[in-house]
């Protein structure tokens, strides 16, 4: 089989579990060199790590946090360093922390803009000082920022969205080299953080046409295509995979 990939190395935030873990995995399969970033899932790390290379695949797991922009900045550099490259950033590192905003702590604002902002633009900074012609930075939204789906996600909501303005400017300044930038905006997804079966299932459940929500395996697909060489005329796209929940 065709491995779109081979020859690749690709740098994954927050590649321990769920969705960055699928992610992780399938970019492997697909011949990828694969560094995963973590901050609070060491073992988890380490199994994606093993699958990866029990598959014949070569993969790191670097612990970094999201929110700390020399760990980021450290991430980036060690993925060149060890594989001497690096073509594809996901941008997938992100935390939730809802409530209605009256009840919002200022500090819980100012992780969720270091992780889910700061350590965004830093990676994405970092590795356009990298890549050549032909590398891809993806980062993974919200359809939040298409549809407020349910009260208290404000917080969360403004810093998907911060992405979603920011990634659309980057695909103008790094065009001219060669490297494309998208967003990829998941619905309703079993993780870790939004469980099917959870609090939030009951809510948004009865808003998806398809009427189930997502694996974390169809997020990561449609990642590994805009990674690939099939996606090459894609740039500065919002690319919904929500089940329609969005409609």
């Amino acid at each position: 089989m065709s491995r779109p990939l081979t020859g690749k190395t690709a740098l994954v935030t927050g590649g321990s579990r769920s969705i960055g873990a699928a992610i992780a995995k399938r970019l492997a399969a697909d011949g990828a060199n694969v560094a995963l970033t973590y901050s609070a899932s060491p073992q988890k790390a380490a199994d994606v790590v093993a699958e990866i290379e029990a598959s014949g695949g070569r993969a790191i797991a670097i612990e970094a946090d999201a929110g700390n922009p020399e760990a980021v900045r450290a991430a980036v550099a060690r993925t060149e360093e060890t594989f001497g490259a690096l073509d594809i950033l996901v941008n997938n590192a992100g935390i939730a922390i809802n409530g209605p905003i009256e009840e919002i702590g200022f500090a819980d604002y100012e992780r969720m803009i270091a992780v889910n902002v700061t350590g965004v633009f830093v990676a994405s900074q970092e590795a356009a000082r990298r890549m050549k012609s032909g590398g891809r930075i993806i980062q993974i939204a919200s359809s939040v920022v298409q549809y407020g789906g349910f009260p208290t996600i404000s917080l969360y909501t403004l810093t998907k969205a911060a992405i979603t303005g920011f990634s659309r400017a980057l695909a103008r300044d790094l065009g001219p080299k060669g490297i494309t930038v998208n967003t990829v905006h998941p619905g309703p997804t079993d993780t870790d953080m939004n469980p099917d079966g959870g609090p939030v299932s009951a809510i948004v459940g009865p808003g998806i046409p398809l009427g189930r929500y997502g694996k974390d395996h169809e997020i990561a697909a449609l990642v590994a295509w805009l990674a690939s060489p099939e996606a090459s005329f894609v740039n500065g796209a919002g690319l919904l995979a929500d089940g329609g929940f969005t409609v």
